[in-house]
C-alpha cells in the first residue's frame, strides 16, 4: 500500500493517517522554556503583551479575561501562542519577530476583539499595567519551569 490515498476525486495526493514514533531515550524529554501555557501567560504574555482592558458594557475597546483558561478558544489560541513562540527561541535571527508578525500580533486581535472570547468580561486594567490574571484551579497545568519572576517572590527574598 501507498502512502498516499489514490481515492481522492480530486487528484490530490495526501499522505494517510498513520501513527508517528519519535525516538526519545527514556530519560531524555523534549524541552520548552516554560512547563506550560499558563506559566507563558504568568511570566511571558501579560506583563510584555500590555493594552488597555475594559469590562463588557463600558463601550468600545479591547476586552481580555483574567480566568483565560475558563474559555476554550482561548486555551487553543494561547497554547498555539505558547508553542510558536518556544520554536521562535531556537532563531536567534529573526524568529520573534516573526512570532510577534504572524502569530501574536494575529491571535491576540482575536482574542481582545469585542467579539471575541472574552466579550463578556468584566476585568479590566489601566494604560501600561499587565493584562488582568486569575490563577486556575490547582493542578490544571503542568508544574512550573522557571523560578517566580521578581514582582512574584516573597517581598523578603527581594533584598
Amino acid at each position: 500500500m501507498s502512502d498516499y490515498d489514490d481515492d481522492d476525486p480530486f487528484g490530490a495526493d495526501e499522505p494517510t493517517t498513520a501513527a508517528v514514533s519519535v525516538d526519545v531515550d527514556a530519560g531524555e524529554q523534549p524541552t520548552t522554556h516554560f512547563g506550560s501555557a499558563d506559566e507563558f501567560v504568568r511570566k511571558q504574555l501579560i506583563g510584555t503583551y500590555r493594552r488597555r482592558v475594559m469590562a463588557q458594557g463600558s463601550g468600545g475597546g479591547s476586552r481580555w479575561k483574567a480566568a483565560w483558561w475558563e474559555s476554550k478558544e482561548a486555551q487553543q489560541r494561547i497554547e498555539a501562542l505558547w508553542r510558536a513562540w518556544e520554536a521562535a527561541r531556537a532563531d536567534p535571527k529573526a524568529g520573534m519577530s516573526a512570532w510577534w508578525i504572524n502569530h501574536c500580533d494575529p491571535h491576540m486581535s482575536v482574542l481582545l476583539s469585542p467579539d471575541g472570547p472574552f466579550a463578556d468580561s468584566t476585568d479590566e486594567n489601566r494604560i501600561g499595567e499587565a493584562l488582568p490574571y486569575e490563577p486556575p484551579v490547582e493542578g490544571a497545568f503542568p508544574p512550573d519551569l522557571q523560578p517566580p519572576l521578581y514582582t512574584q517572590r516573597p517581598r523578603n527574598e527581594h533584598r
